[in-house]
Protein backbone atom coordinates (compact mmCIF):
# COMPACT_ATOMS: atom_id res chain seq x y z
CA UNK A 1 0.00 0.00 0.00
CA UNK A 2 1.38 3.66 -1.05
CA UNK A 3 1.99 5.72 1.69
CA UNK A 4 1.46 9.40 0.19
CA UNK A 5 -1.18 11.55 1.75
CA UNK A 6 -4.27 11.58 -0.57
CA UNK A 7 -4.55 14.99 -1.97
CA UNK A 8 -8.04 17.16 -1.56
CA UNK A 9 -10.53 15.57 -4.11
CA UNK A 10 -13.39 17.58 -6.04
CA UNK A 11 -16.59 16.28 -4.96
CA UNK A 12 -17.68 13.38 -7.29
CA UNK A 13 -21.29 15.24 -8.77
CA UNK A 14 -19.14 18.29 -9.83
CA UNK A 15 -15.95 15.88 -11.49
CA UNK A 16 -18.74 14.49 -13.23
CA UNK A 17 -20.26 17.97 -14.07
CA UNK A 18 -16.77 19.10 -15.31
CA UNK A 19 -16.70 15.81 -17.97
CA UNK A 20 -19.95 16.13 -18.94
CA UNK A 21 -19.92 20.06 -20.07
CA UNK A 22 -16.82 19.00 -22.07
CA UNK A 23 -18.52 16.05 -23.74
CA UNK A 24 -16.54 13.52 -21.58
CA UNK A 25 -18.58 10.23 -20.44
CA UNK A 26 -18.35 10.49 -17.02
CA UNK A 27 -16.68 6.63 -16.34
CA UNK A 28 -15.27 5.83 -12.51
CA UNK A 29 -11.57 6.06 -13.59
CA UNK A 30 -12.03 9.15 -15.24
CA UNK A 31 -14.12 10.51 -12.99
CA UNK A 32 -11.58 9.77 -10.14
CA UNK A 33 -8.67 11.69 -12.00
CA UNK A 34 -10.86 14.41 -12.54
CA UNK A 35 -11.75 14.48 -8.75
CA UNK A 36 -8.15 14.64 -7.71
CA UNK A 37 -6.30 16.74 -10.58
CA UNK A 38 -9.50 19.47 -11.25
CA UNK A 39 -9.62 19.52 -7.34
CA UNK A 40 -7.61 23.08 -7.46
CA UNK A 41 -5.39 24.83 -10.33
CA UNK A 42 -2.49 22.48 -9.84
CA UNK A 43 0.12 21.39 -12.23
CA UNK A 44 0.60 17.16 -12.28
CA UNK A 45 2.62 14.81 -14.19
CA UNK A 46 0.87 11.62 -15.03
CA UNK A 47 2.89 9.80 -12.88
CA UNK A 48 2.06 12.06 -9.83
CA UNK A 49 -1.64 11.73 -10.55
CA UNK A 50 -1.36 8.07 -11.25
CA UNK A 51 0.18 7.79 -7.75
CA UNK A 52 -2.75 10.02 -6.26
CA UNK A 53 -5.29 8.27 -8.23
CA UNK A 54 -3.78 4.51 -6.64
CA UNK A 55 -3.36 6.05 -3.42
CA UNK A 56 -5.71 3.35 -0.91
CA UNK A 57 -4.93 0.62 -3.76
CA UNK A 58 -4.80 -0.14 -7.40
CA UNK A 59 -7.28 0.85 -9.14
CA UNK A 60 -6.18 2.77 -12.43
CA UNK A 61 -4.02 1.60 -14.67
CA UNK A 62 -0.93 3.94 -16.68
CA UNK A 63 -2.18 3.65 -19.35
CA UNK A 64 -5.62 4.65 -18.29
CA UNK A 65 -4.17 7.61 -16.46
CA UNK A 66 -1.95 8.53 -19.85
CA UNK A 67 -5.01 7.96 -22.28
CA UNK A 68 -7.76 9.85 -20.33
CA UNK A 69 -5.32 13.02 -19.84
CA UNK A 70 -4.97 13.01 -23.21
CA UNK A 71 -8.86 12.77 -24.02
CA UNK A 72 -8.48 15.74 -21.01
CA UNK A 73 -5.95 18.08 -22.93
CA UNK A 74 -8.31 17.56 -26.59
CA UNK A 75 -11.60 18.02 -25.07
CA UNK A 76 -10.24 21.56 -23.64
CA UNK A 77 -10.53 20.58 -19.59
CA UNK A 78 -6.60 20.71 -18.71
CA UNK A 79 -4.39 22.36 -20.71
CA UNK A 80 -0.96 19.81 -21.88
CA UNK A 81 2.14 21.59 -20.49
CA UNK A 82 5.15 20.15 -22.42
CA UNK A 83 7.97 21.14 -20.58
CA UNK A 84 10.50 18.76 -23.03
CA UNK A 85 9.68 15.73 -24.66
CA UNK A 86 10.21 13.73 -21.76
CA UNK A 87 8.58 16.14 -19.01
CA UNK A 88 4.82 16.64 -19.60
CA UNK A 89 2.43 18.12 -17.11
CA UNK A 90 -1.38 18.88 -17.03
CA UNK A 91 -2.62 22.33 -16.38
CA UNK A 92 -6.57 21.86 -14.54
CA UNK A 93 -6.13 26.16 -15.34
CA UNK A 94 -7.00 26.75 -18.86
CA UNK A 95 -7.17 30.19 -19.22
CA UNK A 96 -4.84 32.21 -20.96
CA UNK A 97 -1.49 32.18 -18.63
CA UNK A 98 2.26 31.76 -18.65
CA UNK A 99 4.80 29.36 -16.73
CA UNK A 100 7.82 29.67 -14.68
CA UNK A 101 9.66 25.88 -14.56
CA UNK A 102 12.41 25.63 -11.90
CA UNK A 103 14.72 23.32 -13.94
CA UNK A 104 16.44 22.30 -10.52
CA UNK A 105 12.83 21.38 -8.54
CA UNK A 106 10.51 20.57 -10.99
CA UNK A 107 8.39 23.25 -10.23
CA UNK A 108 5.73 24.65 -12.64
CA UNK A 109 4.29 27.79 -11.63
CA UNK A 110 1.79 30.37 -12.89
CA UNK A 111 2.62 33.26 -14.01
CA UNK A 112 -0.52 35.88 -15.16
CA UNK A 113 -1.18 36.63 -18.79
CA UNK A 114 -0.88 40.48 -18.55
CA UNK A 115 2.46 40.36 -16.63
CA UNK A 116 3.99 39.27 -19.99
CA UNK A 117 4.15 41.71 -22.82
CA UNK A 118 5.34 40.42 -26.17
CA UNK A 119 6.04 42.48 -29.49
CA UNK A 120 3.80 41.24 -32.66
CA UNK A 121 3.75 37.73 -33.23
CA UNK A 122 5.19 36.02 -36.44
CA UNK A 123 2.93 35.25 -38.90
CA UNK A 124 2.06 31.62 -39.03
CA UNK A 125 2.69 29.66 -42.29
CA UNK A 126 0.39 29.35 -44.80
CA UNK A 127 -2.35 27.21 -44.26
CA UNK A 128 -2.27 27.42 -40.51
CA UNK A 129 -3.39 30.03 -38.02
CA UNK A 130 -2.24 30.68 -34.38
CA UNK A 131 -4.65 28.66 -32.00
CA UNK A 132 -2.24 29.86 -28.93
CA UNK A 133 0.96 30.52 -27.52
CA UNK A 134 2.71 30.32 -24.04
CA UNK A 135 5.95 31.34 -22.35
CA UNK A 136 7.83 29.34 -20.57
CA UNK A 137 10.80 30.76 -18.42
CA UNK A 138 13.18 28.35 -17.39
CA UNK A 139 15.45 29.15 -13.70
CA UNK A 140 17.55 27.48 -12.08
CA UNK A 141 17.92 27.94 -7.94
CA UNK A 142 20.30 30.84 -7.39
CA UNK A 143 23.55 29.56 -5.06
Amino acid sequence: MNEEKVMHRLPKSEAIAKLREHQIAPTQQRVEIAQILLAAHQHMSAEQLLEQVNVERNKVSKATVYNTLGLFARKGLVKEVIIDPTKVYYDSNVDQHHHFYNMDTGELIDIDASSVELGQLPTAPSGTKAENYEVIIRLRQSA
